[in-house]
């Protein structure tokens, strides 16, 4: 069985409002999540952490402390992912219409009110709590959703 891959997400608040992508290639889900990605090798966590940001979103950030640590896995085909969450925040860009992902896997990204977020599929489903700095640090190993 392969290794846990690590990945790093951030956490931005921009006018109480957080900031979720929708990282499904081919928009094969409604599934929404925190920006970030995978870790590459000989590269701090925050390092990588701007880098995903950028590139999914456009968007430059200064990343903070970590506030969320969260594990899921697909039993099936072997695959467990532990991600480390930082809070960041906005230093360049804005988010437009005309934005590509490079890698193609984000197609929808836009910042959310905490009341909208009940009405959204989301993992992990702490984030809201976590994001207006109340609830947990650390998610246990869940199921992976598609």
């Amino acid at each position: 069985m392969p290794a846990p891959r690590i990945a790093c997400r951030a956490v931005i608040l921009q006018d109480n409002r957080l900031l979720l992508v929708n990282a499904w290639p081919g928009n094969l889900s409604d599934l929404w999540c925190a920006p970030g990605g995978g870790v590459e090798p000989h590269s701090s966590l925050p390092e990588n952490l701007a880098r995903e940001v950028l590139e999914e979103t456009g968007l430059r950030v200064e990343v903070g402390a970590p506030c969320l640590v969260n594990e899921f896995h697909d039993p099936k085909r072997g695959f467990h992912q532990v991600e480390i969450f930082f809070r960041a925040r906005i230093t360049a860009g804005t988010l437009t219409d005309d934005w590509k992902d490079p890698e193609g896997v984000v197609h929808k990204r836009r910042f959310f009110a905490r009341d909208e977020l009940t009405r959204l599929r989301l993992k992990p489903s702490s984030l809201p709590d976590v994001a207006w700095g109340e609830g947990p640090g650390y998610d246990p190993l869940e199921p992976i959703l598609r």
